[in-house]
């Protein structure tokens, strides 16, 4: 049986209901988790992958995207806030749920004026290197809850996780035996079936041993039973502190959600609209604000599993939203989950997020762009918890580099007799002509013996006015100083610039 909704290239079906049943029995504990390393009571969690996925799915691209926590923007969520409030405390909540806010506004009119583009904005490298950095941050950040300490506040991430674990006497042992066996439990789940919920088996476990052997380490405490109000009364004078956070949390987060969506659509040979996805997303968090929820975006790990229990439209995300939702009034009795077990099912998300060999392979293709990604690495490290920071600079270093290369053309020389062979590759441009042209004279005040010049443009990508006009005159230098001057394998899309400017003739060799 299936009905045909307002998209005809989306049909609603008895899979989609099975399929977003089955994400709901992953989301709950996640979102819960993911609402911990925000810094944020762990109810809020379940706001955040209850309305949002409802307000996605009216927009969404991606028949298979599921919208809600995940790890990295909850940590971002954590480095924008924990500077301006106490983890935890109400003020610190208002906030979460004004930066969404932030996020959904940005990201709604991202789609709506087709700026999907910008997605694609942030290097590879930059991102790369940002995931491997906040992948070891929040990795060092769950290793107190597993072993059943607090987590700090305040401080370095990184020292206290050293301190923690160069002081075995401190460890509790049921909570590390819990944190140990949730990471288990997920990982041997995926082994055997990625259908598998892992993650709502191990908090189950969790939760039974915890009120069966009357645990006495660190639980999530009370979580509110009833359906979440929605609500402006939020701290709008913070709105200039959380702009910039929220602008790049609007773009970083995208970022998982666009690779998803390309991939997903990619394999299934079907279309899939950035702009649109960026609208949905944008939705999506605009109701996480509201009802007391934090910045949210796409899931590899519970998109992959709605593909994969048969979804076939983006109403599942709707049908995994709604039963969320059913689900609060009953969520009081998660009061007894062990923090321990929230912390397993962080480490068991992330680690597939420390991807070294990602960053060694770039040392291998470009060394600049190598150090782009490990520089971004290094400054996430070092600037935590304003991660945030270290994308910015990551973005700067990035277009710094390629602006370097862009200044420096490659010019590659060889003689044959008395001809002297050029052949400059990359972009000639206005900052870049000059260095291509003091580089073409060197090499011919070096070869004083040469009668001919002959000039190989097929490596030159891009051709503008400016520098036309400064290879035009280079040329004419050549040919006063009585050298023969030939311009060959100019690209189609160069040659009417060239010819304007007089650099190169109709009846000369197009080609190679």
């Amino acid at each position: 049986m299936s009905v045909t909704l307002s998209d005809p290239s989306h049909r609603f079906s008895l899979r989609d209901v099975l399929a977003g049943l089955s994400v709901a029995l992953v989301a709950i504990p996640q979102g819960m988790a993911y609402a911990e390393l925000a810094g944020l009571p762990g109810h809020h969690g379940l706001y955040a992958v209850s309305v949002p996925l409802v307000a996605a799915a009216f927009f969404a691209s991606s028949p298979y995207l599921q919208t809600g926590p995940v790890a990295t923007t909850a940590l971002l969520t954590f480095g924008a806030l924990v500077p301006l409030a106490a983890p935890g405390s109400p003020e610190f909540v208002a906030m979460a749920a004004l930066l969404a806010l932030v996020v959904g506004a940005v990201r709604v009119l991202v789609g709506s004026f087709r700026l999907g583009w910008v997605s694609y904005l942030m290097s590879l490298p930059v991102l790369e290197g940002f995931m491997a950095g906040a992948a070891l941050l929040i990795l060092a950040s769950q290793l107190p809850g597993a072993l059943g300490l607090a987590p700090a506040e305040q401080g370095s991430v990184l020292a206290r996780a050293v301190t923690v674990l160069t002081d075995p006497g401190t460890w509790d042992l049921q909570a590390l035996v819990l944190s140990a066996g949730t990471v288990g439990v997920i990982v041997g789940a995926q082994r055997v079936h990625p259908l598998v919920p892992g993650v709502m088996v191990a908090a189950a476990g969790g939760l039974v041993w915890s009120v069966a052997s009357g645990y006495a380490g660190p639980v999530i405490g009370d979580v509110p039973e009833g359906l979440p109000h929605v609500s402006l009364a939020m701290p709008w004078r913070r709105l200039p502190d959380l702009f910039v956070p929220g602008l790049v949390i609007a773009l970083v987060g995208f970022a998982e959600a666009s690779s998803i969506s390309r991939t997903f659509a990619s394999e299934e040979r079907d279309r899939w609209s950035p702009d649109r996805e960026f609208v949905s997303q944008g939705a999506a968090n605009l109701a996480s604000g509201l009802v007391g929820g934090f910045p949210v975006g796409g899931s590899f790990a519970r998109s992959s599993l709605n593909r994969m229990a048969g979804a076939t439209s983006r109403w599942s995300g709707l049908v995994t939203g709604v039963a969320v939702l059913a689900f609060l009034p009953f969520a009081g009795f998660l009061g007894a989950l062990p923090r321990a077990v929230l912390a397993g099912i962080v480490i068991a998300a992330v680690r597939k997020l420390l991807r070294p060999e990602k960053l060694l392979r770039l040392g291998r293709i470009s060394w600049p762009q190598a150090a782009v990604g490990w520089t971004t690495l290094l400054l996430t490290l070092a600037l935590a918890p304003r991660i945030e920071q270290a994308v910015l600079l990551g973005m700067v270093i990035s277009g710094s580099v390629h602006l370097w290369r862009e200044l420096a053309p490659d010019v590659a020389v060889w003689r044959e007799g008395t001809t002297l062979h050029l052949a400059p590759s990359g972009v000639l441009w206005f900052a870049s002509a000059p260095v291509l042209d003091d580089t073409i004279r060197a090499e011919v005040a070096d070869a004083r013996e040469i009668q001919k010049v002959v000039l190989h443009c097929q490596g030159l990508g891009r051709i503008d006015l400016t520098g036309a006009l400064a290879l035009s005159d280079m040329l004419d230098h050549l040919r006063d100083a009585g050298l023969e001057v030939d311009v060959e394998g100019v690209p189609d899309h160069a040659q009417r610039v060239l010819r304007g400017v007089g650099a190169h003739d109709e009846t000369e060799d197009a080609g190679p």
